[in-house]
């Protein structure tokens, strides 16, 4: 049995760790907060705009085509994908490492020998060095601020290059914030885009609605769809936000519940061992007396 000054010591060094991952849980959720409220604000223009789209896309029934449309055989594809900085957040990051290392390996099954990994975040830029790519920059500092200039400057220079047949295809991983116990991890094409699945997401509302549309629509879409473009990586940063902090608070919770049950069990442990040294004395005190 461990002495009282172990257990006391084991108490004491419990009981710091349970202030530390209480006071990070506290912070995470004001960061949570401050998140969801981002991308909650974000989502009902993001829905809005692809339901415009939509709308328009399936009246005109395939009459329009796009260059970011175009697809084409995949000989170099890009991987955008979005960790968090730092860790101490469950599953957070593992699970979208598991997902990028998966999808490198489906690609080079499909023969497809230049692949590249644009990181967004520290955690995922560490594994994409060490299964052996290059980039300039882990944006880190979009994970820790984000910011829609920034975010847009990544999507126009991803939209270019596709433009330029510099790249074939460009998949973004990451984790949708779907509740705040709940982040759904996300893999989606972000180039090229599929305009027959846009027109099938029209919201079936049972109005026939129709918009005089000035000049015309095929000029409104030529526009609508960079914007679009633009806002779904932004829209992928806040998601990714807002599952990071809300992981985050979870696993700290779980951390703090765990600390209380382990010092529920030392200070037990720590009560027996004191009243067995106590009754020990008694003993020999009882045992001194009648010699």
């Amino acid at each position: 049995m461990a002495s009282l000054k172990e257990v006391k010591n084991r108490i004491k060094s419990v009981s710091s760790t349970r202030k530390i991952t209480s006071a990070m849980k506290l912070v995470a959720s004001s960061k949570l907060h401050r998140a969801q409220a981002a991308i909650e604000s974000m989502l009902p223009y993001d829905k809005q705009l692809g339901d415009i789209m939509s709308q328009f896309m399936g009246e005109m029934k395939g009459e329009y085509t796009s260059p970011f449309a175009v697809q084409r055989d995949k000989h170099r594809v890009i991987i955008v994908a979005y960790a968090s900085n730092s860790s101490l957040c469950g599953a957070f990051n593992a699970n979208v490492i598991k997902e990028m290392t998966k999808t490198i390996d489906e690609l080079r099954k499909q023969g497809v020998k230049d692949i590249e990994v644009l990181p967004i975040g520290t955690k995922i830029a560490e594994k994409a060095r060490k299964l052996g790519f290059n980039f300039d920059t882990d944006y880190a500092d979009l994970m820790d601020k984000p910011n829609f200039a920034q975010a847009s400057q990544i999507a126009a220079t991803l939209m270019q290059r596709f433009l330029d047949k510099e790249i074939d295809q460009v998949i973004l991983i990451y984790n949708h914030f779907a509740s705040t116990s709940h982040q759904v991890l996300t893999r989606e094409d972000f180039l090229p885009i599929d305009l027959d699945a846009a027109a099938k997401q029209r919201p079936d509302t049972g109005k026939v609605l129709d918009y005089i549309i000035e000049p015309s629509k095929e000029e409104l879409i030529v526009s609508l769809i960079p914007k679009v473009l633009h806002l779904k990586i932004y829209t992928a940063l806040l998601d990714s936000c807002a599952s990071e902090h809300s992981a985050r608070v979870i696993a700290m919770q779980t951390a703090t519940d765990n600390a209380d049950d382990l010092l529920q069990q030392l200070t037990l442990m720590y009560n027996k061992t004191r009243q067995a040294a106590i009754t020990s004395e008694i003993l020999d005190l009882v045992s001194g007396s009648l010699q």
